[in-house]
């Protein structure tokens, strides 16, 4: 069988780089989509072989960015070919309570973490289709499904791409393509583990679990959902957050 790319967006985070981890245990290829600005790619890289993975493709480019998205797809397609798997994992904060929120503030996250799945997805979806198989998985969080104040601009974009799997889901279901969310809580990513100590205890405190996601259980379920054991699952929203919300 030839070997499925899998194309990751926001690859060089915490949780994008557990994503392309174990994508590449699976035996994929995997392309590494980031931002242009983002300065360490090469530190990335190395740590990625030293970590055991070696011959990941990496593609530059800013995914609220229609432009910028059809780039990426024909760089990744050139050099790994078409896309089998797409993870829209991108995404910023900018919090603030509404109140004082700027429109700025609000267009950049909902550019980002919302319209880019537009820009994204438009460039393998009817490909995918065509061939018959293909798996989305969009990043979503639990605070898209609760809420969170001071996140506004945040909730309303992860609750948007839930609807957006929803919708999408089924325009794809008789064509052997899946599209399903995750709604991750806490992940312990260094991000998140730079949080002042005093206010990370108060976060894990609220979670019934006890502790932060690890990133690779993350990757486990993006695993998953890109496997065809996963067929049948389609428009879901897995949530998976310690207990921190239930559904």
């Amino acid at each position: 069988m030839t070997q499925r790319v899998a194309f990751v967006t926001g690859a060089m985070g915490g949780l994008g780089t557990a994503i392309c981890q174990a994508y590449a245990k699976d035996g994929y290829k995997v392309v590494a989509a980031y931002h242009p600005q983002f300065d360490n790619k090469d530190e990335w890289l190395k740590e990625m072989e030293a970590a055991g993975f070696k011959g990941l493709v990496c593609v530059a480019g800013d995914v609220s960015s229609l432009e910028d998205c059809q780039k990426m797809a024909a760089e990744a397609e050139a050099n790994a070919g078409p896309i089998d798997i797409l993870v829209n994992n991108a995404g910023i904060t900018r919090d603030r309570m509404f109140a004082k929120m700027d429109k700025d503030q609000w267009d950049a996250v909902i550019s980002t973490n919302l319209t880019s799945l537009f820009n994204m997805t438009k460039q393998v979806s009817a490909k995918m289709a065509e061939r018959g198989w293909g798996r989305i998985i969009n990043i979503s969080s639990v605070n898209g499904v609760k809420g969170q104040a001071g996140q506004s601009n945040y909730s309303a974009a992860k609750a948007g791409v839930i609807g957006f799997t929803k919708a999408l889901a089924q325009e794809l279901a008789t064509k052997g393509v899946t599209v399903n969310a995750i709604a991750p809580g806490y992940v312990a990513t260094k991000m998140v583990m730079a949080i002042r100590e005093d206010i990370l205890k108060s976060i894990v405190d609220t979670i019934p679990m006890k502790r932060l996601a690890k990133p690779e259980e993350m990757g486990a379920l993006c695993s998953y959902l890109a496997s065809d054991l996963a067929g049948y699952m389609t428009g879901a929203t897995l949530n998976i957050n310690g207990g921190l919300y239930l559904q």
